[in-house]
Order: structure tokens, then C-alpha cells, then sequence
């Protein structure tokens, strides 16, 4: 059933720790990358630090070639593996905020923690950073921290899955599914309603108590308070509609 949800959890925002290494540029962004070109760093930790403000709120990024982006229906990736370089759409991403959380003068690396909306590349980000500094930059480790409300803390391993099964304890450490939609105002439906909704029936919004003003999608519980799924309105017909059901 939560597989369902997966789609829909794409837009949210999310976090990341990130490893840049000042200095290089590759055509992937990242280390993994050929390099293009190599420059000496005159830049620090007081320079960093300066220019980070410059990269929170809207920015304007170009797609990495090294990427899933599609240009007239083609994946970048797969033009980039041939050699081929195209012209990508700027497009407007949001990050939130960037903190310096290491420095190795030696090394000329920092470690920064990302808060950033959808569509964002974080090689992209710390290729720009690395422009502004002089030299460029190159992306080292990526590790994303929070992504839809949940943190790497409640994650598990495929190790730990593995060993939960054998234990026979699996469901006592899944995170309940209407968890992924915590954001959405709740709405719970009486007997009546409940297995109307539950047949596939759209519902008159007259009929429906405890609507939030201008919400447009609820998650949905039964008169037991079991997770029906998610429903939208339509301010045309006047109906909730059923979007996504997982009973």
C-alpha cells in the first residue's frame, strides 16, 4: 500500500550533507567525473562563509548534463555518454539555507548542510559556489538527510530489514502510511459516508464536516479512524474526489 505513496513524495523539500573540494571542474560535478580543468584555490573558510548567503532563496540553475532531464524527449544522461552537449533550460530552484559545518584549510574541502525545495541539484549548487569563489568546485560525498518529513535517523538498512524479518518484527518498525501525508489537514468521515467513500463514491461537499478553508486535499480516515487515502476537491462539481485510496 505505501508503495502507492512514493510518487507523491517527490515535491517535498528535502536535506542534505554535502562535500565540496574547491579548485576543479568535471563534466559530471563530481568527483566521479573527467576534469576539465584545475585551478589554484585562494579562496578559505572566511570567503566560503561570505558567499553563502548569495545562494539561499530562488536561484536560477541549469541542469547538469549528467542528469535525467529530458530535452526534446531525450535524457541528458544519454547525450552526455555520447559526447554531446546541449543547450538545458534555466529553470528556478529554492534552497532554503546552507551551513558550513566543516573545513579543512589543508585539504580545501567543506562539508555543508543543504535545506533546498524540488528540482534542485546540489553538484549543480556547489559547481556555482565554486565559480563565485574563483577555481571552481567539485561535489566529494552527498548524503541526503531529511526528505519528506522523515530524517536518516528513522531509516534502516536492508541489513537491518533483513534481520527484522527473520525476527518477524518488520511491522512493529514500519512508519505508519498516512505518517507520509501529515502535512494535509485531516478529515474523517461518518459511518454513512465512510463506505460510500469506500465504494468509489465522490462526495457532495455539503455533506462533509470539518473542511478547512480553501484546503484543497485532505487525508482521509473512516468513522473508525482507519487511513482511507486522499481525496481533493472540486470547487467545480462541488464533490471530494477519491486521488489516492490504500484500503
Amino acid at each position: 500500500g505505501a508503495s502507492k505513496a512514493v510518487d507523491l513524495q517527490l515535491n517535498h523539500d528535502k536535506s542534505y550533507r554535502a562535500t565540496l573540494k574547491l579548485g576543479a571542474k568535471t563534466d559530471t560535478g563530481d568527483v566521479t567525473g573527467t576534469v576539465l580543468e584545475t585551478a589554484p584555490v585562494t579562496a578559505g573558510e572566511a570567503e566560503l562563509l561570505a558567499v553563502l548567503p548569495q545562494f539561499i532563496g530562488p536561484q536560477l540553475q541549469v541542469p547538469p548534463m549528467y542528469s535525467a532531464v529530458s530535452v526534446e524527449g531525450k535524457r541528458l544522461y544519454d547525450l552526455a555518454r555520447k559526447g554531446i552537449v546541449v543547450e538545458r533550460p534555466t529553470r528556478t530552484v529554492v534552497v532554503h539555507s546552507i551551513t558550513l559545518e566543516e573545513w579543512d584549510e589543508k585539504a580545501q574541502t567543506a562539508v555543508l548542510q543543504v535545506s533546498c525545495g524540488k528540482g534542485t541539484y546540489i553538484r549543480t549548487l556547489l559547481s556555482d559556489l565554486g565559480k563565485v569563489l574563483g577555481g571552481g568546485a567539485v561535489m566529494t560525498a552527498l548524503c541526503r538527510t531529511k526528505a519528506s518529513g522523515f530524517t536518516l535517523e528513522q531509516s534502516y538498512t536492508f541489513e537491518d530489514v533483513i534481520q527484522f524479518c527473520r525476527e518477524g518484527s518488520l511491522e512493529q518498525h514500519l512508519i505508519p502510511t498516512d505518517q507520509l501525508f501529515h502535512s494535509l489537514p485531516k478529515l474523517v468521515l461518518s459511518e454513512k459516508l465512510t463506505g460510500l467513500y469506500r465504494n468509489g463514491v465522490k462526495l457532495s461537499l455539503q455533506q462533509l464536516s470539518d473542511l478547512v478553508p480553501h484546503a484543497e486535499t485532505y487525508r482521509v480516515y473512516g468513522f473508525d479512524q482507519s487511513f482511507l487515502g486522499t481525496a481533493c476537491v472540486d470547487e467545480d462539481e462541488q464533490v471530494l474526489r477519491i486521488w489516492k485510496n490504500f484500503k
